[in-house]
């Protein structure tokens, strides 16, 4: 964690609780600060059109770029980190109206759609009287909010001892080349023993969750505009070739088109 981060306080729309407002929300920009973990009765949706964020919810992680958004169901305690310069877009939804929405937190790839409504929601500046108009954008907006799936850019954690250990020793040296044989000798391990509990604890194997790790630092630099070759080489990858394989088998698409949907999404 970034030891210059500051803190960034909880707004307090997400504690509004009025079926009359059924939507609120507001944008700003963020640069390197954390909130601290919260809940609120309200559901949130996070959306940044540039920087990275970084949230934990319960054992899971997501590193959320601009071309996805993130769902958190009301009452989910939830941390998030800005890094660099975020330009944060964020709406809450009244409980009386999340009734067919999803009930568990994930990241899912947004539309243009969706996010042409959250803008001019976000642009009706929380008015106590809504019209006809405004109210009937706002249900467009819950029946899109019904639609989404998630994506899996995301990485499971475990709260089990010995493995969290062997987790905390990963996400510290990612480029590491170590085997599975390596991790259960320093936590004291059979290698079939640790190989069940990655299966059990994290619903993968320790392959799969290593190359998830590196997904999503690699998601992470290039929001931070590190240069393919670089980050490539800082993720252990021997070749350039070697990480653009392994990026577009996972995410359908190479770093570069990555980069470019990413300025696509920065005009707004």
């Amino acid at each position: 964690m970034n030891n210059d981060y500051q803190t960034y306080f909880v707004v307090d729309y997400g504690f509004q609780i009025n079926p009359s407002l059924p939507v609120l929300g507001y944008t700003e920009k963020i640069t390197d600060a954390i909130c601290a973990s919260h809940s609120h009765p309200r559901a949130q949706l996070l959306y940044a059109t540039s920087g990275v964020m970084n949230v934990v919810v319960k054992n899971q992680i997501w590193v959320v770029n601009p071309l996805q958004g993130l769902w958190i169901p009301g009452g989910i305690e939830h941390q998030v980190s800005f890094q660099k310069n975020v330009k944060l877009y964020s709406v809450f939804i009244d409980p009386s109206f999340t009734e067919k929405l999803p009930a568990s937190s994930f990241s899912f790839d947004i539309s243009v759609f969706l996010k042409q409504l959250m803008f001019k929601i976000i642009s009706f500046e929380n008015e106590e009287n809504l019209t006809l108009s405004q109210k009937r954008i706002m249900d467009v907006f819950i029946d899109e909010l019904a639609l989404i799936e998630p994506s899996s850019t995301f990485l499971p954690t475990s709260n089990h001892a010995k493995l969290q250990n062997v987790i905390s020793l990963l996400m510290n040296d990612i480029a590491s080349k170590y085997t599975l044989d390596h991790y259960a000798d320093l936590s004291f391990m059979s290698t079939r023993t640790l190989s069940r509990l990655f299966i059990k604890e994290l619903g993968m194997n320790f392959s799969e969750w290593r190359i998830r790790l590196k997904l999503l630092e690699a998601i992470k630099r290039l929001g931070e505009k590190q240069s393919i070759k670089e980050i490539a080489l800082e993720l252990g990858y021997e070749t350039t070739s070697a990480f653009i394989f392994m990026f577009k088998k996972n995410l359908g698409k190479t770093p570069s088109n990555y980069i470019l949907e990413n300025k696509m999404n920065e005009v707004f």
